[in-house]
Order: C-alpha cells, then sequence, then structure tokens
C-alpha cells in the first residue's frame, strides 16, 4: 500500500482532506502564533463580552454573576474556536475562523429574560434551537451553488459595511451613557491607534507590519495610561483562577415562543456564518466546498448545544476576525487556534480578562476602522471580479447592498414588523444575504422572461465606441504608449477636437 492510500485508509470519514498545500495550513513559530493570536483576541474581545454584559444586566444580576458570563462567554468562544480551526471528524471546517457568543441574539435574548422566562428559558431555547440547526446544517451547505462571486462579493462588502457602526461607537466611547461619549479625548485616542497602524504597516518590516493592529492597540493603550484614559486600578480585584461551573446560573427551562423565537435567530447565524467560511475562504485564497462549510456550520451549532451547559449562549463566527486575516495576511489556521486557547485561559483566568478588559474601548475603534474597512474591501475585490455585461449582475449588487444598508441607516426600520421578520432583517448581513440569493436565483437561474436588454442599469455597465469612431481606423491600426501606429509601424497623427473647429 502505497503512503497516499496508507493516508485515505487512516483518515477518518467525514473529515476534510489534508493537504500541505493549503494556505491555512501554514504553521509558524510557537511564539509568532501566539503573538497573532493574541492580536485576534484584542479585535474580538469587546464585541464577545457585550453579549454577557447585556443580557446579565437585563436578568438583573449581580455584578460577580455578569463575570460568570463573561468567562463562560470566553472559555466557550475559546474552545469553539479550536473546533472550527482544528476540527473533528464531521465538526470545523479548517479555516482561520474566531468563534464566540453571536451578537445576532442579543435582542431575543433579552426579549425572553424581561418576558419572565429568565436565563434558564434562554439556556433552554438555545439548547434546543442549537440541535435543529445541527441536523438542517447540511441542508444549508447545499446551497453554496447559489453562492457566486456576485453573491459572495455582495455579503462579504455588506458584512465590512454594517461593522463600520461598530467602530464608529468604539471610537466615541464605547458606553452612550458616559459623559465621555463622543468626547474629542475619545476620538483623538481612536485617530492615534488609526495612525500608529498605518505608521506600523508602513514600515519596511514584514513583522512589525503584520503585528501593526496589535502594536497600534498597545502604543494606543500606552497613551491612554499616562493621559489617564485607562485604569488598571481593578486588575486585582476578584479571583485569579475560575473555572466556569456547569448550571451555575440554572438548569434550563424549555419554553415553545422561546424556542421558536431562538430558532429563528439560529437561522440568521447560519446564514451568516455561512457568509463568513465563503469570505474567509475567498480571502485565504483556498476551496470552499460544501462539506466543508457543512462541517462549519455543525461546529457553529455543536459548540451552541454545549454552551449554555457553561452559563454561556449561541456561537458564530466573528466578522471582524475576518477582516484581520485580511490586513495580517495571516492566513494560518494554527494562528487563530493559539488565539482559542488564549480565550480558554482568559475563561479560566479571570485575572488576565479584566487586563484586556482595561484596554479603552476608543483604541479598540482605531484599530477596528481599518479591520471592518478591509473586510469591505475584500468584497469590493471579489465583485471586481463579475461579469456585468448582458447580464443583470448590476443590479443585484445595488438592490441587496441597498437592502442590507436599511437596518444599518435605520435601526427602527423593522420595528413595526412581525417579530418573526424583523429578527431575520435586523441584521444587515443577513438582508443582504437573502437579497442577493434572491436575485441570483431570479435573474441568473430562472431565466424565463429574461431579454438581451434587461434593464437600464446594464447600459452603464460597459465601455462603448460609437461606429462612425471606427470608420477611419485602416486594418492593422493599433494603440501603443497612447499613440495610432500603423500597420507598417508609422505613428498616425491625431487630430485635436479644437483643431478641427478651425
Amino acid at each position: 500500500m502505497n503512503m497516499k492510500k496508507k493516508a485515505a485508509a487512516s483518515r477518518q470519514p467525514g473529515s476534510p482532506i489534508p493537504s500541505a498545500r493549503r494556505p491555512e495550513d501554514e504553521r509558524l513559530s510557537l511564539a509568532s502564533s501566539f503573538a497573532y493570536g493574541f492580536q485576534h483576541v484584542l479585535t474580538m474581545y469587546g464585541g464577545i463580552i457585550a453579549v454577557p454584559l447585556i443580557v446579565g444586566q437585563a436578568a438583573g444580576l449581580s455584578p460577580s454573576d455578569i463575570g460568570i458570563l463573561i468567562a463562560a462567554a470566553l472559555f466557550m468562544g475559546g474552545l469553539a474556536t479550536l473546533l472550527q480551526t482544528l476540527g473533528l471528524p464531521f465538526f470545523g471546517s479548517q479555516l482561520p475562523l474566531v468563534q464566540g457568543v453571536s451578537f445576532a441574539s442579543v435582542a431575543t435574548m433579552v426579549a425572553i429574560v424581561t418576558g419572565g422566562g429568565g436565563l434558564p428559558a434562554v439556556f433552554g431555547a438555545v439548547i434546543v434551537s442549537a440541535a435543529i440547526g445541527l441536523l438542517i446544517a447540511p441542508v444549508f451547505s447545499k446551497i453554496v451553488r447559489f453562492f457566486p462571486p456576485v453573491v459572495t462579493g455582495t455579503v462579504i462588502t455588506t458584512i465590512g459595511l454594517t461593522l463600520m457602526p461598530v467602530a464608529a461607537n468604539w471610537a466615541m466611547g464605547g458606553n452612550k451613557k458616559a459623559d465621555d461619549y463622543g468626547s474629542m479625548a475619545n476620538i483623538g485616542l481612536a485617530g492615534i491607534t488609526l495612525a500608529l497602524v498605518l505608521v506600523f504597516s508602513k514600515v519596511g518590516s514584514a513583522t512589525i507590519s503584520r503585528l501593526s493592529i496589535l502594536l497600534a492597540m498597545v502604543g494606543g493603550t500606552i497613551i491612554a495610561v499616562v493621559t489617564g484614559m485607562a485604569n488598571f486600578s481593578k486588575v486585582a480585584d476578584g479571583p485569579i483562577v475560575a473555572f466556569p461551573t456547569p448550571f451555575h446560573l440554572g438548569m434550563p427551562t424549555f419554553e415553545i415562543a422561546a424556542i421558536i423565537s431562538m430558532v429563528i435567530v439560529v437561522l440568521v447565524i447560519l446564514t451568516e456564518t455561512m457568509a463568513d467560511i465563503l469570505a474567509v475562504g475567498e480571502i485565504v485564497g483556498t476551496k470552499v466546498d460544501s462539506k466543508r462549510i457543512a462541517a462549519g456550520l455543525r461546529a457553529d451549532m455543536g459548540s451552541s448545544l454545549l454552551a449554555p451547559i457553561f452559563g454561556s449562549f449561541t456561537q458564530s463566527a466573528f466578522a471582524q476576525n475576518v477582516g484581520l486575516v485580511a490586513v495580517t495576511k495571516i492566513r494560518s489556521r494554527y494562528v487563530v487556534a493559539a488565539g482559542g486557547v488564549i480565550l480558554v485561559l482568559l475563561g479560566l483566568l479571570p485575572v488576565l480578562g479584566r487586563v484586556v478588559a482595561a484596554v479603552p474601548t476608543a483604541v479598540l475603534g482605531g484599530a477596528g476602522i481599518v479591520l471592518f474597512g478591509t473586510v469591505a474591501a475584500s468584497g469590493i475585490r471579489t465583485l471586481a471580479k463579475v461579469e456585468y455585461r448582458n447580464n443583470m449582475n448590476l443590479i443585484i449588487v445595488a438592490a441587496s447592498i441597498g437592502f442590507g444598508m436599511i437596518p444599518i441607516a435605520a435601526p427602527t426600520f423593522y420595528d413595526k414588523f412581525p417579530s418573526w421578520f424583523s429578527t431575520i432583517f435586523h441584521s444587515g448581513i443577513s438582508s443582504a444575504a437573502v437579497m442577493a440569493i434572491a436575485l441570483n436565483l431570479l435573474f441568473n437561474h430562472m431565466k424565463a422572461g429574461n431579454s438581451e436588454n434587461q434593464s437600464v442599469f446594464v447600459a452603464g455597465t460597459g465601455r462603448v465606441i460609437r461606429e462612425d469612431d471606427l470608420k477611419p481606423l485602416a486594418d492593422g491600426d493599433r494603440f501603443e504608449g497612447g499613440k495610432l501606429i500603423d500597420c507598417d509601424g508609422k505613428e498616425v497623427p491625431v487630430e485635436s477636437a479644437s483643431s478641427s473647429d478651425h
């Protein structure tokens, strides 16, 4: 038996086929992996702790119990990241994707908590909805053929655009109720951090350039300490080591209404995670097929199923870290796995979490502008590969991005709609994804009724030269270096419009 056959025989069924040529399988030194992994943690830290903070406050928990929710979110985010990046048979896309508590579920969980169900009802709804999501993950993965570049580019661009308000909010201070929210001090600190990102990116050293986000955050934090805008005095408060206790905040209860609403959220999360998998696959430059998507979605739902045991919620891929992969050009999944290890340690060592939590939100905002903008730029690069002549792709892109921007431009737009509808379309990412998929099906798959000149938009998508402009040209004429050359290699004089008027 040759080596290839031995490898095939030893591989467990359902696991992605390993290949040394895959860019995501690159291995860096241990020190570099953890340095870049820590950069991923810093990028998503504000987002991952926001959900337990909001839900814990809505549930009326004490500060210590909210601290447990935060520790559980970090711990489960780390485990979910390890599952997604390293993978098990049938679980994990083996792509550089950071996992964490999904923000898409916040509104629904707050509604369940304040509706009388409390956290136990939230935990029960997460368990059941995640189990349903686990069952339907393979079905979701089969629709990958309906995600050509016109769809993926639109969704990736929308991901970046929808994250920009998050970066702006962070740059202003993060807490809208704070007295200094939107102050020149906060925005100035964000601006300095942004400037540091650009300066470090410009430095000739490849290592410094790749670590530009982390170094800028460290530099911004040092400036914040010197100017009195950062406070590390509470780092020593609380336990140093703490393991998330199973069902510490109560055993799950199962309420039909809560489960139904959370199932809708899970559909949104599956859509967003699939978009993130396709996005990072495009950025990394690796093949992403339906089996790989299914494994990634199962990792999402499997970790979500286990999360309530430790006091956490639904897990999903973090779009902002997709942007970090694009910025740093570090495509190794082992780097993100190192970030997963750091997240687990942060969950077990609250003291480390308190250190990271002391980084000013404005610093995160300055870095976020570059990160999230890079996601949008990656989407635009994908859209540049799309053919726009003699088809309706331009209007697909225009309508889908416009539709995705509605909840960003007008957050209350869907408040009067049925709750199931607003849950789905309140997310700009899922709004754009649904519209792009539907329009792609309508115009590119159901071609009955299409005409050659389908829309006024088509006329402006290509360069047009009038027939009269071609008549003076002879066979063999060509343009070289801005000059018109005939078939004998001689330059043909070009008379300007102003000269012909006299």
